[in-house]
């Protein structure tokens, strides 16, 4: 199925063979991380039981209990008849769903944080050189999603929906890069970046504030303004840092290298000097 303003994937090639011996769980997770980054949209109709099995090298049954899985949590339904089949129903995954995947130890978090400032602002300048306007619309469609789901007046009720289009805007503007490897690592960054979120839960979400930097990041991306992206950037990065550091009281390393130092702190010291 074709999903506007998106674009399209391999359903079939985003699919991976399942390696752990917690096939159950694995299959869970790579079908729900498929939609929750935005691969699979409401909708969308997944390969058939026979080829997804094949494809995660895993056994029928094991992969139908998968599907029962996310059809209880009401993220899949199943169609009988013809045109029947396995059917993306919602987009947001319940925390829970991936919980138990989700093991990382506090002093970890730092590192993370720091390889996302290392990684996010060289990733934003390559999609600024390789994103095509069908890269722009689709990253500006998510902005407005989250611009009306900030405006409604049950927005409490789907914060977690709007983190989850929020990933889906950082993924977006990878894949405009053109480089499955640089897709990859960002996938794998922000799986363990969540954790880093759920520490922060008391700090309160400030919509209209994440909907201006994607704005402002995605002009800038547009424009191919390189240090500016530089700036956008380090704002956005250096919020959940901030936070982190609130919470936990702990400190990022420092001295920091220039690649690891907020802009404008380095701004600031050049005019010093």
């Amino acid at each position: 199925m074709v999903t506007a303003g998106y674009p399209q994937v391999g359903l079939e090639s985003s699919f991976e063979p399942v390696s752990s011996r917690r096939t159950f769980e694995e299959a869970v997770e790579q079908i729900a991380e498929r939609i929750k980054s935005g691969d699979l949209h409401v909708g969308d109709r997944l390969p058939s039981e026979r080829e997804l099995a094949s494809i995660m090298r895993i056994s029928r049954p094991t992969l139908r209990e998968a599907v029962k899985t996310l059809v209880e949590a009401g993220v899949l339904e199943v169609r009988r008849g013809q045109s029947g089949g396995i059917f993306v129903a919602s987009e947001l995954i319940p925390r829970d769903l991936l919980r138990s995947r989700q093991a990382i130890r506090v002093s970890e978090v730092a590192g993370v944080l720091e390889a996302r400032r290392l990684l996010e602002p060289r990733v934003a300048q390559l999609a600024a050189v390789h994103a095509s306007e069908e890269d722009f619309a689709a990253m500006a469609a998510l902005i407005e999603r989250k611009r009306t789901l900030a405006a409604a007046d049950d927005f409490l009720e789907n914060e977690d929906l709007f983190l989850q289009l929020d990933l889906k805007f950082h993924l977006a503007m990878a894949r405009a890069t053109r480089n499955s490897t640089v897709v990859q690592l960002m996938r794998s960054l922000f799986r363990r970046l969540e954790i880093a979120r759920d520490m922060a839960v008391h700090a309160p979400l400030v919509p209209d504030w994440v909907i201006e930097i994607h704005e402002r990041t995605l002009t800038a991306i547009r424009a191919a303004d390189f240090p500016l992206i530089d700036e956008v950037m380090d704002e956005h990065l250096a919020q959940l840092e901030q936070i982190w550091e609130r919470e936990t009281g702990r400190g990022l390393v420092r001295p920091l290298p220039d690649f690891l130092q907020p802009v404008a702190d380095r701004s600031r010291a050049l005019r010093a000097g």
